[in-house]
């Protein structure tokens, strides 16, 4: 289906009437009249090798959420050696680790549900369930919690250990800004 789709909005890029019959998708006189110098680059995310290889034959980059080398291989294997690859670190600064896990088992438990659970469910319901049964015991374990900036540096590393050229640092919670001043001040010179 992913696959079907891409190469559909593929063929709408190029900026031409198009009509594209799929197992998944019809499109009938469907055009893009707003084009762009370069079409946008498609990136697929996965989490498993299955889905980076589908990524390294169709996308133009690769996006995941855990620091898997089996994936960077899997996608590098299937064609996508030279492309980028985004892993996705979530983290919760805030002045004080115990804030910090808190306010990230409020506002992100789906985060430490392990297994395909936590991509999987079909319904806002079935995760809200499983969240449920998320403690901050399992949010130690998954998310970089506080103002120690080791522990942050330690999830970047895993990422680029894994072989991701870029690391995209999602802050939970509302402090935005001492989340920038954190990072600026006591992470980025580190790396």
């Amino acid at each position: 289906m992913l696959e079907e789709a891409v190469a559909c909005i593929r063929e709408l890029w190029k900026g031409e009437e198009t009509s594209f019959r799929g197992d998944y998708y019809t499109v009938e006189n469907a055009r893009i009249y707003t084009m762009p110098e370069e079409p946008p680059p498609i990136y697929v995310a996965a989490a498993a090798e299955k889905a980076a290889e589908l990524a390294g034959r169709i996308g133009d980059g690769l996006i995941s959420v855990a620091p898997n080398k089996d994936v960077i291989e899997a996608f590098q294997g299937a064609g996508g050696t030279g492309k980028p690859t985004y892993g996705q670190l979530h983290v919760c600064w805030a002045e004080s680790e115990k804030k910090a896990r808190k306010t990230a088992l409020k506002q992100w438990p789906n985060t430490s549900i392990q297994g395909e659970s936590g991509q999987e469910l079909p319904l806002p319901r079935h995760f809200e369930q499983l969240a449920e049964m998320v403690s901050e015991g399992d949010i130690i374990g998954s998310v970089p919690c506080g103002p120690d900036p080791e522990w942050h540096l330690r999830a970047i590393h895993e990422y680029a250990d894994a072989g991701f050229d870029h690391v995209y640092v999602h802050q939970i919670g509302h402090d935005q800004e001492g989340f920038f001043r954190f990072y600026e001040r006591e992470v980025l010179p580190k790396l």
